[in-house]
């Protein structure tokens, strides 16, 4: 929440400093963001290997069927929700935005915005294709192989670059975001975009609910006690709830524990897919992130592609699996393929850091309350094989 306060006061001074800030003065933020936008660029791939190929090598190969369905199931979950939000935001959002905000930053961008003083080139070790391939490679060697020293290295890797994300990246993000609002300001962008951002936010809310009745009505057909899909919902309630206070799936996995056993599911089937879907399943975050980023494609007139986004949509479910525990961790891992399969620009990603953080918590909110939805169906299929291993004798 601190985070989110801080995007909020950075996005209101950026407007208002942008009214009558000297040019030069203006060029000072011109020239950190065109700097912090290159640190960024070369962390991405470091992210990706980072995060991505520790976490799947942690899994291992002991828990056999029960982790395949599971992720299997979670990564289903999150590209429905992202083909869901697709099909329903290019209904939606043209007629939404309106005729005249559709492109209305063509113009302007045409003009150039601020230019920096001086820039400073930091190339990525690899690209972020390259990188997703290396730490699937790395993090199933991990988990089939017996590599301690490896396993130790990705988690020693893990630990540097979170240290950046959170000592570095995160702290410097509002000063980033203040830079882009800034020249948005100058530039004459600011009332379009902010324009987009009051529309959307509503649809995406309503979305999340959509997807949760979704998500919780065919978890009903699986249940083996029966439960009425609202009633289910009801039941995960106090995870949701916590989970918009945290903004951490990590630190709602004992809320969601207990409310998941209160709907009659095997303890042990709770005890395995809870932590694992707080780490795999992010249908809310893909929800958002999709909505989010055809919202500025239409404002910007680019044109919308089915097959850029079906490719968008899958890598993306890839990409965010074990996204860091940070604030905005999932908007951060996804940058990469926003730029591999959208084409984004490093302002178009500061926009889609601002508008996802200012709503992170109602995505992590959903992707906490839809793991019970999946842990229903995998007790069905487990549930009562480990009862009959585990309960104890009369």
């Amino acid at each position: 929440m601190k985070l989110l306060l801080r995007i909020l006061i950075a996005i209101g001074l950026g407007i208002l400093f942008g009214q009558f800030l000297p040019e030069g003065v203006a060029r000072i933020f011109a020239t950190f963001n065109a700097i912090f936008s290159q640190f960024l660029g070369f962390c991405i791939p470091l992210i990706i290997i980072a995060f991505i190929a520790p976490s799947i090598g942690e899994l291992g190969k002991s828990a056999g069927k029960m982790l395949a369905v599971t992720a299997g199931l979670a990564y289903l979950a999150t590209l429905g929700a992202g083909f869901f939000s697709y099909f329903t935001s290019s209904t939606l959002f043209p007629r939404l935005l309106g005729a005249q905000a559709v492109g209305s930053l063509d113009s302007v961008e045409s003009a150039g915005g601020l230019q920096p003083f001086f820039t400073i080139d930091m190339p990525p070790i690899v690209g972020v294709m390259t990188a997703l391939i290396l730490a699937f490679v790395l993090g199933f060697g991990v988990a089939y192989r017996e590599t301690p020293t490896l396993k130790r290295l990705l988690g020693e890797s893990r630990d540097i670059v979170s240290m950046i994300i959170t000592a570095v990246i995160i702290p410097l993000l509002p000063i980033y975001i203040f830079g882009i609002f800034l020249d948005m300001t100058i530039t004459g962008e600011v009332a379009a975009i902010l324009l987009t951002f009051s529309k959307i936010i509503g649809i995406i809310f309503a979305m999340h609910i959509v997807l949760l009745l979704a998500q919780y009505t065919i978890a009903a057909l699986f249940s083996r006690h029966g439960h009425n899909p609202l009633r289910m919902l009801w039941t995960m309630l106090p995870a949701y709830f916590t989970a918009l206070g945290t903004q951490s799936s990590a630190a709602t996995i004992p809320v969601t524990l207990r409310q998941a056993k209160a709907l009659g599911v095997d303890p042990d089937v709770a005890g395995f897919t809870i932590p694992l879907c707080a780490t795999i399943h992010l249908s809310g975050s893909t929800l958002k992130i999709v909505a989010c980023a055809m919202a500025l494609m239409l404002i910007k007139g680019q044109p919308i592609d089915f097959g850029s986004f079906a490719g968008f949509i899958a890598m993306l479910g890839i990409a965010m699996v074990a996204a860091p525990g940070v604030p905005g961790g999932a908007i951060m891992a996804s940058l990469g393929v926003l730029s591999q399969f959208l084409g984004f620009t490093d302002a178009d990603n500061a926009l889609m850091i601002a508008l996802y953080i200012s709503m992170d918590s109602f995505g992590t909110a959903c992707n906490v309350t839809g793991d019970g939805a999946i842990t229903v169906i995998v007790d069905r299929f487990f549930g009562r094989k480990i009862a009959s291993h585990t309960e104890q004798p009369r």
